[in-house]
């Protein structure tokens, strides 16, 4: 399978429905990739796209409150964000966890992200560069904008444009509109 293939799976159908509706892992096989992955996870911290943190500090430092929802496991995404000097950044992490409905694409970790910072949906905005955040995001009633910061792949790009309220192909283009700067 091609980078570009692995992508596409990744944006639709989602990884977990890859694995257990197309691969169709028995969930013995489940546990070995969760295995795999957990033991990866523990060696390699995951560096962040270049201007993300940037961004993340400076809508923080403007009263913005940061949160992560992710399929990574909380102690990974909190070392990941410790070794890059931005500790403060995540104030809540919803993470990997078994129970289908608490993960994505299920809204509930956004409901409880609302309900612990005291917010109504159209006070937040969901960020993402694939489908399964978008659903999520549609699902708790969220608008949500696209950044295409780890792919450049064709249909993920024009698809996201079409389910996005916003789409910018760049986190400096993201970051512009964040902070409404005029685009060139």
């Amino acid at each position: 399978m091609s980078l570009d293939e692995w992508l596409l799976k990744n944006f639709e159908p989602g990884f977990m429905d890859y694995m257990t509706k197309e691969l169709q892992f028995t969930p013995e096989e489940m546990e070995g990739e969760l295995a795999i992955w957990r033991e990866f996870t523990s060696r390699h911290n995951a560096p962040f796209f270049t201007g993300f943190l940037d961004v993340l500090r400076r809508f923080q430092k403007g009263g913005g409150i940061i949160t992560v929802v992710s399929h990574s496991e909380i102690p990974m995404i909190r070392r990941d964000y410790e070794a890059a000097g931005a500790a403060e950044l995540p104030a809540l992490i919803h993470g990997w966890t078994p129970e289908k409905e608490k993960r994505k694409p299920h809204p509930w970790p956004v409901e409880q992200i609302l309900k612990e910072f005291n917010l109504n949906p159209d006070e937040a905005l969901i960020v993402d560069d694939l489908l399964p955040g978008v659903e999520m995001a549609r699902a708790a009633g969220v608008d949500v904008a696209g950044v295409g910061w780890s792919h450049s792949v064709t249909p993920i790009r024009k698809r996201m444009k079409q389910e996005t309220d916003w789409y910018f192909s760049s986190i400096e283009g993201w970051g512009r509109w964040l902070f409404g700067e005029t685009l060139s």
